[in-house]
């Protein structure tokens, strides 16, 4: 399997977490954003789109890295990260397009401020942010994971641009709940960090 992605793309970040949580090797190419490689004629055949990830699974190529997620699951995992009950999948569903909307408008486009220079309004995004971590901290509230007892797609979907939020100037310190999941998904066996950068709120540091 190939693996094409940026170390600073969260979306490439959550397709290298669950490839790591399944044990599935994988050639890792890097697509260079800086360098606009991601919008090349070579790489618009794979996804024309032009975006990262995308994984070439010996000649079947998927793009959209929540589609991979399933994919993957559906594929390789026999652990259940991908739940067949009912409401437990709907609750997956739920997340996986809080992760596409919520997620990339506030905590990912104020971290794309500060480390890719997007032209976004800093203030609105952020305020985005603090909104979404509001409902995923009243969510935690009684629970470990966010769609099942156990953890599935949903977290590992939303993993990335939550912990690097500081990096966007999004504190994340009133958010008890929220840091003491993501240190759950850091405890799990195959965990592989994000690359941090030295940016925003994590600069301070």
């Amino acid at each position: 399997m190939k693996l094409y992605f940026h170390p600073l793309s969260g979306h490439s970040h959550r397709v290298r977490l669950f490839l790591s949580l399944l044990g599935i090797e994988h050639e890792q190419i890097v697509v260079d954003l800086t360098k606009r490689e991601q919008k090349t004629p070579e790489f618009l055949k794979l996804n024309p789109f032009g975006q990262v990830p995308v994984i070439d699974d010996q000649g079947t190529v998927v793009v959209d890295s929540n589609a991979i997620l399933v994919y993957l699951a559906k594929k390789y995992d026999k652990t259940g990260w991908l739940p067949e009950e009912p409401a437990a999948a709907a609750a997956v569903q739920k997340w996986l397009s809080v992760a596409a909307g919520d997620v990339a408008y506030g905590p990912a486009a104020a971290r794309l401020i500060t480390v890719f220079g997007a032209a976004f309004n800093a203030d609105e995004v952020i305020a985005r942010a603090h909104v979404l971590l509001k409902r995923i901290e009243a969510a935690l509230t009684d629970r470990e994971w966010l769609a099942a007892p156990r953890p599935t797609l949903a977290d590992l979907a939303l993993y990335s641009y939550i912990a690097r939020a500081p990096e966007g100037n999004v504190d994340l310190s009133a958010y008890p709940n929220v840091t003491a999941w993501l240190a759950r998904i850091e405890a799990l066996p195959g965990f592989v960090p994000f690359q941090q950068t030295a940016v925003g709120l994590s600069a301070k540091r």
